[in-house]
């Protein structure tokens, strides 16, 4: 019996008696950000299932093979962040909830945007949209490709088969279900999760490497977390942190919380409860490399340790248990850059308040468009490690300009400051990673962050003092 095959039939079916029994789309708070009624249990788990899920998953199994412990420090960054985020988060909530907030992009085009011209208006709500799902698409793709490593190998057939079925699954429930789907399928994901790691993970990493004691022979590189050298661990640390702040995908999950104090409290156990899983994946990895005869595909060492630790019956299980993590992540950012991109085409009509069925048929049709943009990404480009790294990396550029329109009473006196920053980091970013993409040697690509994140700042910061004596001499 395929055993496989007999989880992903259970596995849909939950999913589609939870869709029709409590996911109304038809409502747009309903679709949007859950009604703004998430309670702190439900909150904190379909958070931790984005950022531990599927793609996050595998791919720090594939980096923790491919550099070991450099992959904790992402982890420990997010931790820092968490906190950072906590000291904003009854702020966001209760801003989203007063002004009818829904994402991301939403609020800094609202703070900045303040009695401009319409024209800066939409210039600069495409541009904070552009590059969102720019970074959106990468993250997306990568959970495509942890999909399409388990398919080939549980059903044996080819990438390119294996990637198209994923990206049809993952487009589909996103456009049926919205953002309250999300959240009761990612309850269910993360609880598939943590039986896999209970019972398959933690006692496959002792055995493979004798109570830990074998990890002694993986290079010094690889234990002390510097394989990528010392600038991208202490960049992680200084740079990637602050990145919980601008994640579309965190806002869009604060503005669903029910008040202020469970927003808070959301982002604290968030960031307590992810950092033993960017242990243990990376581990796992670590493990593989370990126990590894010949060389292996990083995108591989997932699936190869499942099938190494656990019987048929159960290995069928965790893979399931993956590829619903992979789908909780993927529609997760597939239905905030299809709701960001529409909102962002009816401000260019000049449609202020569209009429909320026309708004879902819209979204559900960026949705199938956006999908499949992503798909042909994961089919020409299939490295997770790089799509991941670059996906979370280019988020940093939105630090400086975040920061100064949730502390400053009016940021909008900088919102050509802002636009500047914001063009100018991504600009730093894609050139670095392009460069260092083609002359490895001379630049780590994955590095590509830290003078994006440093240009995008330096540039608000000159900006904001030529704004400033403009408006003394005025």
């Amino acid at each position: 019996m395929n055993w496989l095959l007999f989880w992903i039939i259970i596995y849909l079916l939950v999913i589609i008696y939870f869709t029709i029994r409590h996911v109304r789309p038809q409502d747009p708070e309903n679709y949007l950000v859950n009604n703004r009624k998430t309670k702190l249990v439900p909150l904190v788990v379909t958070t931790l299932a984005t950022f531990v899920g599927g793609g996050t998953s595998i791919g720090l199994i594939a980096m923790g093979y491919e550099s070991g412990f450099a992959a904790i420090g992402i982890g420990i960054a997010y931790v820092i962040g968490f906190m950072l985020m906590m000291r904003f988060a009854g702020k966001i909530r209760e801003y989203g909830a007063t002004n009818k907030i829904y994402s991301f992009p939403q609020y800094l085009s609202q703070r900045f945007t303040t009695g401009k011209s319409y024209l800066f208006k939409r210039s600069f709500s495409t541009v904070v949209n552009g590059v969102n799902i720019f970074i959106f698409f990468f993250l997306l793709s990568a959970q495509f490709v942890g999909m399409a490593s388990l398919l080939r190998f549980g059903f044996d057939i080819g990438y390119q088969h294996a990637v198209v079925i994923s990206a049809i699954i993952i487009i589909l429930y996103t456009a049926l279900a919205g953002l309250s789907g999300v959240i009761f399928t990612d309850m269910i994901q993360f609880a598939a999760i943590l039986i896999m790691i209970i019972f398959i993970f933690i006692p496959g990493i002792f055995a493979d490497t004798a109570n830990l004691n074998r990890l002694n022979e993986l290079p010094p590189e690889m234990l002390n977390g510097t394989f990528y050298g010392y600038i991208f661990l202490i960049g992680l640390l200084l740079f990637l942190s602050p990145s919980v702040l601008v994640r579309m995908d965190i806002w869009q999950r604060m503005l669903a919380a029910r008040d202020a104090s469970t927003a808070r409290k959301a982002s604290f156990w968030s960031g307590i409860g992810m950092l033993p899983f960017y242990i243990i994946f990376p581990l796992v990895g670590m493990s593989v490399r370990i126990n590894a005869t010949t060389e292996l595909d990083p995108n591989d060492t997932t699936y190869l340790f499942l099938a190494a630790h656990s019987a048929e019956f159960f290995t069928a299980f965790a893979v399931t248990g993956l590829l619903a993590a992979l789908m909780s992540s993927g529609d997760s950012f597939l239905n905030i850059v299809s709701i960001s991109a529409v909102r962002d085409f009816t401000g260019w009509r000049k449609i202020d308040n569209p009429d909320p069925s026309t708004t879902q048929k819209w979204i559900r049709g960026v949705t199938i468009i956006f999908g499949a943009l992503a798909l042909s990404i994961a089919m020409g480009f299939p490295y997770i490690v790089d799509l991941m790294v670059v996906g979370i990396g280019t988020i940093v550029i939105f630090v400086p300009v975040t920061v100064l329109a949730l502390t400053h009473s009016r940021p909008h006196y900088y919102a050509k400051a802002a636009l500047v920053s914001i063009f100018l980091g991504f600009v730093v970013n894609t050139g670095f990673f392009i460069f260092g993409v083609f002359s490895p040697n001379s630049f780590e690509p994955k590095s590509s962050f830290i003078p994006a994140f440093i240009i995008s700042a330096l540039a608000l910061l000159v900006s904001m003092k030529m704004t400033k004596k403009s408006l003394i001499n005025d």
